[in-house]
């Protein structure tokens, strides 16, 4: 499965090295990070991540594979 966050602001290359599994893009105000979640404790996982790192979720959502 492929998974897209949206993050507020533009998160910056030292946070983002927290994020080796995903590629991400910066959009006006946003930053959008993309890639595969192999299952739902990995997803969790990944969104404690964001939070523990101050970055506030604004979307998340499944892509088409």
């Amino acid at each position: 499965m492929r998974y897209e966050f949206r993050v507020v602001g533009i998160v910056s290359e030292t946070l983002a090295e927290a994020f080796p599994e995903f590629d991400r893009s910066p959009v006006p105000d946003q930053t959008v990070f993309f890639g595969p979640v192999t299952d739902e404790a990995q997803l969790d996982g990944v969104l404690l991540r964001f939070q523990s790192l101050g970055l506030r979720v604004l979307e998340l959502r499944q892509l088409p594979d």
